[in-house]
């Protein structure tokens, strides 16, 4: 495996990128403009886990895991989320929901927009039994005045240890075209976490557990949510499990009378370590991910799996440096199969990779304000890119950032 695996490294060089090719080194400098969009203060929210989830009109929506109400329960605030909206070259701040702490606290989610038009999302700590829930926020029936407009919160699972799970982290909540809702829990069910579905039934909201990990070779703890395929199989991966501990790639398939786990690949660290920023697809079924830690380097990788003759191929994409760790977020593709991923790194660092001839040529994007982001990026209609930083900033909670590369 070695010897493949350093066929496919390229090293990372500073803000550029260098990718090798017959012993020669490329460098590939991209100019941007980075803007800091929003900088985040104890009363409106610190520390952003999650990236951001924009409308059709361009308005931005997230969560803060910390600040807004102070008690007790959270005294460093219990989390809120919040709407930016955009007007002409200015963005408005809005608290939507703060919550304090008996109805959920530490959201390090996103939020999504259901089919109904409203929010959801997840809260790691908090409701009954403090051990998180997923809940679900209206907007005001009628227009209110200013910008103090709050949501409704309604909480459709409150989860309890010893049945169904506890902790959702950092994973995106998902809907099927039937209007259900797939998550994941990070700890309880049988001990390592699980994989849950959500289904309106009668008004209710009805809890199906799919998958409980057990720390064997089927994975443990997963840190990120789930993703769909046109057939409706749940693919994510897992912080830690496997043989070397050092976390999984699963598929979940629905053969009618329940769900049955796969192991589409285990990290061994020269191709990674535990993965928590989940996997997307791409239109012909690939896999693609990163590792926050190991590959060649130390510092983290990128990854693809592609089905073949009833398996699946690892391809490494990309070895990171040591100079900090990998990405803990989601991937995004654009429409020319582009990858765009958040690095976890003092320096705030937003990175492309672009196929090329079976090769692939890293691009670095780099702000000044924020850093540490462990939030995915979205891209607009235009090619603008938007993010979190957890830390930095003016105040130093953390920033919503725009780059226009």
């Amino acid at each position: 495996m070695a010897s493949s695996l350093r066929n496919r490294i390229f090293h990372w060089a500073s803000i550029a990128c260098v990718s090798i090719i017959g012993g020669l080194t490329q460098p590939v400098a991209q100019a941007q403009t980075y803007t800091t969009i929003f900088n985040f203060d104890t009363p409106v929210g610190t520390l952003p886990a999650a990236g951001v989830t924009m409308d059709q009109h361009g308005n931005l929506y997230g969560t803060a895991s910390q600040g807004g109400v102070l008690n007790q329960a959270c005294p460093n605030g219990c989390g809120l989320v919040y709407k930016l909206t955009r007007q002409g070259s200015n963005w408005i701040y809005s608290p939507l929901y703060k919550f304090n702490g008996t109805d959920g606290f530490l959201p390090q989610s996103r939020v999504i927009f259901g089919p109904d038009g409203n929010l959801y999302g997840t809260t790691t700590y908090g409701g009954t039994g403090n051990n998180g829930e997923v809940y679900q926020l209206r907007p005001p029936a009628h227009a209110c005045a200013g910008v103090q407009c709050p949501w409704t919160l309604n909480v459709l699972r409150a989860f309890n240890r010893s049945g169904d799970g506890t902790n959702p982290w950092f994973g995106d909540l998902v809907f099927d075209a039937a209007g259900n809702l797939y998550g994941t829990t990070k700890n309880g069910g049988a001990g390592f976490g699980n994989v849950f579905e959500l289904s309106p039934i009668n008004g209710q909201w009805v809890e199906t557990i799919l998958y409980n990990f057990r720390a064997g070779s089927d994975g443990a703890n997963p840190e990120s949510g789930v993703v769909l395929d046109s057939a409706g199989n749940l693919y994510g991966t897992t912080y830690l499990g496997g043989p070397a501990n050092h976390g999984t790639v699963y598929k979940l398939t629905n053969t009618g009378s329940g769900w049955t786990e796969s192991i589409l690949h285990t990290f061994l660290a020269l191709d990674g370590s535990y993965p928590i920023g989940g996997v997307i697809l791409d239109s012909s079924g690939n896999v693609y991910g990163t590792a926050q830690n190991g590959g060649m380097f130390g510092g983290g990788t990128v990854f693809e799996l592609t089905p073949e003759d009833g398996g699946w191929t690892f391809n490494l994409l990309y070895s990171f440096n040591n100079e900090g760790e990998g990405s803990q977020a989601a991937m995004i593709m654009d429409a020319a199969g582009n990858l765009y991923a958040t690095l976890f790194r003092p320096n705030l660092e937003v990175v492309r990779l672009t196929p090329s001839v079976g090769q692939w040529t890293i691009t670095g994007f780099v702000g000044g304000a924020g850093n540490t982001p462990y939030g995915s990026v979205i891209l607009d209609g235009s090619g603008n890119l938007y993010s979190t930083s957890s830390m930095g900033g003016s105040h130093s909670h953390g920033t919503v950032f725009e780059v226009t590369p």
